[in-house]
């Protein structure tokens, strides 16, 4: 068999297939609810809290070479070579992760909602032993009793 002819078989394999779709929606998914959180989220929490925007909060750890402090945003200390930790970007991704793991929760709550019970196993009990039969059985497995 070729390496062609075994990746081929491989690669189109219905859980490689599956798998690769679930990764390509997931992270249009991703996207969306980045979205969400940085465009309709955060903007009442900011305005809530006075006005503040997250996503530019920082802390110089150390000074730009191109130009001295201060900066008004992240963009502006980077460019100036600054050395910053970005805790407003971390923010955000926490919101961002908790909402993602919402809706995944939510999502898998509701199709395991949309289930249908598996069928409770029909069973009949062997008037000798008390034993749990198959209604079909004409003989119980465990005492060997006739059965009508």
């Amino acid at each position: 068999m070729s390496i062609w002819t075994e990746f081929r078989e491989f690669a189109l394999r219905g859980n490689v297939v599956d798998m690769a779709v679930g990764i390509i929606i997931g992270a249009a998914f991703g996207r969306v609810v980045q979205s969400m959180v940085t465009d309709v989220i955060m903007p009442p929490i900011g305005i809530l809290l006075g006005d503040v925007d997250f996503s530019n909060f920082f802390i110089v750890l150390k000074e730009g070479a191109k130009k001295q402090a201060p900066y008004t945003t992240i963009a502006q200390a980077h460019a100036a070579g600054a050395v910053t930790l970005d805790y407003g970007v971390f923010v955000n991704t926490i919101i961002s992760f908790t909402v993602v793991a919402a809706c995944v929760f939510f999502l898998i709550r509701a199709m395991n909602r949309m289930r249908t019970p598996a069928p409770a196993p029909v069973t009949r009990h062997c008037p000798y032993c008390d034993s749990p039969i198959s209604p079909k059985a004409h003989r119980c497995p465990f005492c060997t009793s006739q059965l009508s």
